[in-house]
């Protein structure tokens, strides 16, 4: 018998890794200008894709979880019982698949000067269940190494789905999703302006979200 617990969630928006994303888009937009000079600005919707073409899956946050989770096992007909607490520190990064950015996904008011993004759903990794850092309390008269292999692979399991739930809540989703729209808003202004368009209204939203 199990009884789950979940503890300690933090959170961490990937900085580093958006930093240099703002510098390859920057870059791309630098050679479009180059390219094409201030007379032919070109389209800024195929500035932006330029700038996601070299692109993937992005990781755009990050949550800490510690899943609590306690597994039981008995033996000789209930006589030799033996159960096994452990913490076991987690880590799942929400990600973005900017292959499936295409022109539908961006929305051009050249009036307004409004670019509106349409971003794909959020992904969420496998756990990575850091087990080299785990703290393990064990229970029980005389525990054989049998046993105690099945109650830590139990309570590894129990530990992976309890950390992909902890990180699917609407309050972790809710931060990844702010996290991702803020930093490819910025990420987007940055080589407009560099390639020529000036100061661009750019609107990010995730698919499925009215426009504002």
């Amino acid at each position: 018998m199990v009884h789950p617990q979940l503890t300690e969630t933090r959170s961490r928006p990937a900085g580093v890794f958006w930093l240099a994303f703002g510098v390859v888009l920057a870059f791309a937009a630098q050679q479009l200008w180059q390219r094409f000079g201030a007379q032919d600005l070109g389209d800024p919707v195929a500035t932006s894709l330029v700038a996601f073409e070299k692109q993937d899956r992005l990781t755009v946050f990050s949550a800490q979880l510690s899943p609590v989770v306690s597994a039981d096992t008995s033996q000789l007909f209930g006589v030799l019982k033996s159960r096994q607490v452990a913490v076991i520190p987690a880590r799942v990064d929400y990600t973005l698949d900017l292959s499936q950015m295409t022109r539908k996904a961006f929305r051009w008011d050249k009036d307004k000067r409004s670019l509106e993004v349409t971003l794909p759903p959020l992904t969420l990794s496998t756990p990575n269940l850091d087990e080299g850092r785990a703290q393990y309390l064990r229970e029980g008269i005389w525990i054989s190494r049998t046993t105690q292999d099945k109650l830590t692979r139990d309570n590894t399991q129990l530990a992976e789905r309890l950390a992909r739930e902890g990180a699917a809540n609407p309050v972790l989703l809710g931060l990844a999703r702010n996290a991702a729209t803020e930093a490819v808003r910025q990420n987007l202004a940055i080589p407009l302006s560099v390639a020529g368009f000036g100061k661009v209204d750019v609107v990010v939203r995730f698919d499925g979200e009215p426009r504002r």
